[in-house]
């Protein structure tokens, strides 16, 4: 079975430059302000909260540009992990999986998590998950702050996390997602499209 050994945020481990990387970035970046990030508090508040909840979980893969199957095997196995996340009532919401990739540096190491990525996206939304690829030059403009660029991140990495209604800024950029989205978010979903479009007007 493919399956990456998945850490807390503060469980001791021994030294992996990868898993130390990966977990440096989120205390000090998505736990964190930003000042080009164009509203204020923390990059990411889902995982403040998942930090205080212990519902966040580490990993580090193996693969690399040429292991794309395996690679697919290890993140769908990765979905079975995020449902065993034990968690309070009503905070399974503020799960999440970051794995990070350091054998995909380069471009083609990129590209392949990408493709898998995009692959997995509608089996995702499906599961009211959503997973991103972070890398260090990450082209990705902010919601808020177009300048701002949010997927980027020390060493290659795939997040795993649920997905919210608020989401929606990201459905109106993929619209083949749109009736995955509105399977989950059946009140709330067409309201979040419809103030976005608004603002969009």
């Amino acid at each position: 079975m493919d399956r990456i050994e998945l850490v807390t945020l503060n469980q001791p481990v021994e030294r992996r430059p990868a898993l130390e990387a990966l977990r440096g970035w989120t205390r000090s970046f998505l736990m964190s302000d930003h000042s080009e990030l164009g509203r204020s508090g923390n990059v990411c508040p889902f995982t403040s909260f998942g930090a205080r909840l212990d519902t966040l979980r580490f990993g580090v893969s193996g693969c690399g540009a040429d292991d794309a199957a395996r690679m697919r095997r290890e993140l769908l196995d990765a979905f079975a992990q995020f449902d065993e996340i034990p968690h309070p009532k009503n905070g399974g919401v503020y799960r999440a999986i970051l794995i990070a990739f350091p054998n995909c540096a380069s471009r083609e190491g990129v590209a392949a998590m990408s493709q898998v990525q995009k692959s997995l996206r509608l089996t995702s939304f499906l599961r009211a998950r959503m997973i991103g690829v972070f890398y260090p030059d990450a082209p990705e403009e902010g919601l808020w702050n177009k300048k701002f660029r949010p997927l980027r991140a020390p060493v290659p990495l795939i997040a795993i996390r649920s997905l919210v209604a608020q989401d929606a800024a990201f459905v109106l950029r993929h619209p083949l997602l749109a009736p995955a989205y509105l399977l989950n978010f059946p009140l709330a979903g067409p309201r979040e499209l419809a103030a976005l479009r608004l603002r969009k007007a």
